[in-house]
């Protein structure tokens, strides 16, 4: 097993051995005071759990299911919403990037560039986010073993930059759905780095609605439970105060309301784990 890497950002250590942190925010940037609004709560809600927390939102969804669905407010606002968000709530932001050339700009705003799972095999994408020098959080693809993330890992770390977090989130099972196979959280732990469980996205019905993925929300919580269980490091969950009027995801989005009881019981969880793992 490779030597466990610590991840620093701010005052957060992330990594083996240390708290279960969340990753959370709704999908997409739908305006900058419901991101902020978003934000302020979700903030409050992992202070309350004793959860570090870090804010996450897209400025831009290239990848979604329909050319006439709502994408975002593009890089220069989304990254002008984000950086206030940070600025004001002393909070760490993530965000997705798409292309090489948004890798520059966005790491000069954001603590964390997330690399999307359909992009993973990118390779000018994984080298222009390494270069940056900032925390790359990379999805798994749903077409990929967790032991073949070594390749993406391997195209990360060429350009010296060894703090990655790997996220996974459900792979391809049949057409529009998602299994999870939870032998892969130790396999990828295996490579040292911190490993998340996206247990919104590991909902999703990928297409299911025709025009845009469907998703099953009531499974959210029971899969985060065997991804705690299984030892992940942090949790990634899409949330919204109003998940039916989501612009992007809400059919798999975890509703703000339910948002409190959940991380409790997973901070509680994780607790556990982490006395047996010390054991």
């Amino acid at each position: 097993m490779k030597t466990s890497v610590e991840i620093k950002t701010g005052s957060l250590r992330l990594g083996v051995g240390k708290p279960l942190f969340l990753i959370a925010g709704p999908c997409v940037i739908e305006s900058g005071e419901h991101a902020q609004m978003m934000a302020e709560k979700i903030a409050r809600i992992a202070a309350d759990a004793g959860v570090p927390y870090i804010f996450k939102a897209s400025y831009d969804k290239a990848n979604r299911s329909s050319i006439n669905a709502f994408r975002g407010p593009g890089l220069t606002e989304g990254l002008r919403i984000l950086g206030k968000i940070k600025s004001d709530l002393k909070l760490p932001v993530l965000t997705d990037i798409h292309e090489a050339s948004q890798a520059g700009p966005s790491a000069e705003v954001v603590d964390i560039l997330q690399i999307p799972a359909f992009l993973a095999r990118q390779t000018d994408l994984l080298a222009a986010a390494g270069k940056t020098g900032r925390i790359i959080n990379i999805k798994k693809p749903q077409f990929v073993s967790p032991a073949d993330m070594k390749n993406v890992i391997e195209k990360v770390t060429s350009t010296g930059n060894t703090k990655i977090i790997l996220t996974e989130r459900g792979s391809s099972f049949g057409y529009q759905n998602l299994v999870v196979d939870f032998r892969g959280i130790p396999q990828m732990k295996k490579f040292g780095y911190p490993v998340v469980f996206d247990a919104t996205h590991s909902v999703q019905l990928p297409g299911g609605q025709g025009h845009a993925s469907g998703g099953q929300p009531e499974y959210i919580e029971p899969l985060a439970r065997a991804a705690v269980a299984a030892g992940v490091d942090g949790l990634f969950l899409e949330t919204h105060d109003n998940p039916a009027a989501a612009l992007s995801d809400g059919a798999n989005a975890l509703p703000l309301a339910q948002l409190p009881a959940l991380l409790s019981r997973m901070k509680e969880l994780s607790t556990l784990v982490r006395k047996w793992d010390a054991q």
